[in-house]
This record gives C-alpha cells, structure tokens and sequence, in this order.
C-alpha cells in the first residue's frame, strides 16, 4: 500500500468539524505518538480559543468537511423562512434530536434547528435547554455563513436574523 494520496484540505483553508463548527487549518504536521508517527491536520478555532489536531486519513471518516456552497447557504437560509416544525415528542427526546443535529455539522440540520426553536418577541419564553441549543445552533449557522460569505459574523448575524425576523411578519 503505498502512501502517496491526495490530501483534500490544505493549509489557510476553513474547514466544518461536526462537533466544532467552523475552524481554519493552520497547518499539516507529524508527529509520533505511542510510537507511530501520524500526519495531523492542526486546526484553530479562534472563537472558541481552541487547537485540535486530527489525524490526517481519519478527516472525512470523522465528518470533516470543507465550506458549504453558496448555493447550500442560501437553501439552509430557505430553510429558516419555514414554519416550525415541532414534534410531539418529550422534550428530552427532541432536545437529544437538535443536539444530534447540531453536531452533524450538516449546515441544513443546523438551520432546521435554529428555525424549529427560533421565538419571536410575542411568542412564549424558551426555556434554558432550548435556549441553550438554539444558540449553539444560531452560532454554528452564522459561523459558517460568514466563513463562505467572507464577511465578519455580526453581518452574518444581521443576515440570519433578517431572514428570521421576515418569516415573523
């Protein structure tokens, strides 16, 4: 088996791990570890001041996965323009369904997410749990909206919260 293959990401380039949002590679290092030496993708998350290093031939088993297109970004914005979708299910077990979305890392879950648990000023209040995860789903979509958009995350904020604000009215 030889061990020429085609790396997928690269250096400087944004990446989505599903259980982090989005994170820019900084660089591909080697390193021994238990007496093997691994090539690691060294990936930084700046908002969250955190540095994680993924074993290069496990990236896309895990779910790593590049920028969504603008073309994905607009349907997941699409999506948010929907009515909820509220299951009649217990919350604990709705609750275990966002969180599995949200860590998918796919950026359609995560917007059906945002928009099943988005309230409105004159709607009931959310309670803690459901605050909870509908910020960290609003955080993962408007992350990854900047990142493609190349724009900071308060313009992709106002955007998300354009289009939430339109379905309301």
């Amino acid at each position: 088996m030889t061990k020429i293959k085609k790396l997928e990401f690269h250096p400087n380039e944004f990446v989505v791990y599903p259980a982090h949002g989005v994170g820019r590679i900084i660089s591909i290092e080697e390193q021994e570890i238990a007496g093997m030496r691994l090539e690691l993708f060294v990936i930084s998350f700046e908002k969250d001041k955190m540095t994680l290093r993924v074993p290069t031939h496990k990236a896309t088993e895990i779910g790593m996965r590049s920028l969504s297109t603008p073309d994905v970004v607009t349907k997941a914005l699409d999506t948010l323009k929907g009515k909820a979708r509220v299951k009649r299910a217990m919350w604990s077990r709705r609750a275990q369904e966002y969180e599995q979305k949200i860590n998918s890392g796919d950026l359609m879950a995560i917007a059906e997410v945002v928009r099943d648990l988005h309230r409105s000023d004159d709607q009931r209040e959310q309670s803690y749990s459901e605050r909870q995860l509908y910020e960290a789903a609003l955080e993962r979509l408007t992350r990854e909206v900047a990142a493609v958009a190349g724009s900071d995350e308060a313009g992709a904020q106002r955007r998300v919260g354009e289009v939430l604000v339109g379905r309301a009215a």
